[in-house]
């Protein structure tokens, strides 16, 4: 598989959203957290930004940007996608779910969402996955793998951006960990957070690829790789929290995904903010 390395620097993308006859961006998710930073980084860019969710957030809800215009629409069922894609020319994809049927429903759903796109004459498809997906045996890295195949496959004008944990996914098991006294430190595993806000920059760059680019993949990775160890003494420090930093050792196929570093995109750290600024900004 070819990857596609950085696009451009966002000032020339600034100037680019407002020359462009593509104007308008739809987000699949566009109220789940990495769906709010893409709306948040297009807005910003000067595009006309659509966030499709099937539950749209009250007028003072924190999960709306203002700029941003917010319209129903359920991928799975097909409700309100028709007018929801209307006029859009670059649609990202940032459905998830965690577990359960919803995550099991999620590579359906996606070909729903392709064949939406194309039925709208949406002019580029953007999904966002994980790194190295399909060479974990993860149930859940299993399907995304299985979505980021279906828009390989499709025929379409497509990107796939492929990127390494989110800050807020550490922070979220040191946290949990705290709270029973232990901060949980996989012996041999690294980690190369990136904030959402990078990520989105990445998927709003690949929106404004031209369709006559029929498939792009991309990696982004954080600005640095760090031991899980050295990221819990980070999370730490800077919250002030609670808690004996711990090996816990991590059996299976998780647990040598992580060892063999597969998690990680050395040579595409595209990523700006490390993870103890990103702490530090929630403290």
């Amino acid at each position: 598989m070819t990857y596609c390395s950085a696009a451009a620097p966002k000032t020339f993308f600034e100037a680019w959203a407002y020359a462009s006859p593509m104007t308008l961006i739809a987000v699949a998710g566009g109220t789940g957290t990495a769906g709010r930073a893409v709306v948040a980084e297009a807005v910003a860019r000067g595009y006309s930004v659509r966030s499709i969710s099937r539950h749209l957030p009250a007028p003072n809800d924190p999960r709306r940007v203002p700029g941003a215009s917010y319209v129903l629409g359920d991928f799975h069922s097909g409700d309100g996608v028709p007018e929801a894609l209307a006029g859009v020319d670059a649609l990202i994809e940032t459905l998830d779910a965690k577990a359960g049927a919803a995550l099991q429903a999620l590579p359906v759903t996606t070909v729903a969402v392709l064949a939406a796109a194309a039925r709208a004459g949406v002019g580029r498809c953007v999904l966002l996955s994980i790194v190295n997906a399909a060479q974990a045996s993860i149930g859940y890295y299993q399907v995304q793998a299985a979505r980021a195949r279906s828009y390989e496959s499709s025929g379409q004008p497509s990107s796939v951006v492929y990127a390494t944990q989110f800050h807020n996914l550490l922070a979220g098991i040191f946290a949990a960990g705290s709270k029973a006294g232990l901060i949980p430190a996989v012996p041999g595993a690294s980690f190369q957070p990136i904030a959402t806000a990078d990520v989105a920059r990445v998927l709003v760059d690949e929106a404004a690829v031209s369709s006559a680019d029929l498939h792009r993949t991309t990696l982004a990775g954080g600005p640095t790789i760090y031991s899980m160890k050295d990221l819990a003494w980070q999370w730490k420090s800077v919250t002030g929290r609670r808690g004996l930093v711990t090996p816990v050792p991590l059996p299976g196929p998780a647990g040598r995904f992580l060892r063999t570093g597969m998690n990680l995109a050395p040579n595409h750290a595209v990523g700006t903010v490390e993870f103890s600024d990103w702490l530090a900004t929630r403290a």
